[in-house]
């Protein structure tokens, strides 16, 4: 005896990947980590360190380390930074202001050279303790390969003496 039966024929290729929209959601909030952020904190999220996931805020994060970094200070690489602290109790007088120019356009030169720095401003904020130097430096800076938006970065230097 012969049944006519009626078959449906399906491809499992037409299925998809199966996940639901909740975790494609979070996937596509979560962007990976890029480096430590700096000053180094402990991280609420995850892993041990609040970390930086975008390049322009890393890029931020090494120039101001960069600055306040002086000769001899990072292992291995004695010329490391900016090296600010032989003129730190001159800076807002014009000419310590073009050494300081001088060293952070060096410096970035040679360990950031995607960098373009476009502006530098010093000025001195007064402090409690006259023996204590609280000096400020303002630099504006572009970069080229990211896009054309000036930013600017403030960075305090402090020295006693």
């Amino acid at each position: 005896m012969e049944t006519n039966r009626n078959y449906k024929t399906y491809s499992f290729k037409s299925v998809g990947e199966l996940s639901s929209k909740k975790e494609e959601v979070i996937k596509e909030l979560e962007k990976p980590p890029i480096g430590i952020k700096t000053p180094i904190q402990l991280s609420r999220n995850h892993g041990i360190f609040e970390m930086n996931t975008e390049l322009t805020s890393q890029i931020s994060d090494n120039l101001r380390n960069l600055i306040q970094t002086n000769h001899g200070e990072r292992l291995g690489f004695y010329d490391f930074g900016a090296n600010l602290r032989p003129i730190l109790f001159d800076l807002g007088t014009e000419e310590a202001d073009q050494i300081a120019i001088q060293n952070i356009s060096k410096s970035v030169g040679k360990y950031m050279p995607y960098v373009s720095l476009d502006g530098f401003q010093s000025f001195v904020e007064n402090s409690d303790i006259k023996a204590m130097a609280k000096i400020g430096i303002r630099i504006s800076y572009l970069i080229p390969t990211i896009d054309d938006k000036l930013r600017s970065i403030e960075v305090m230097l402090y020295m006693g003496g």
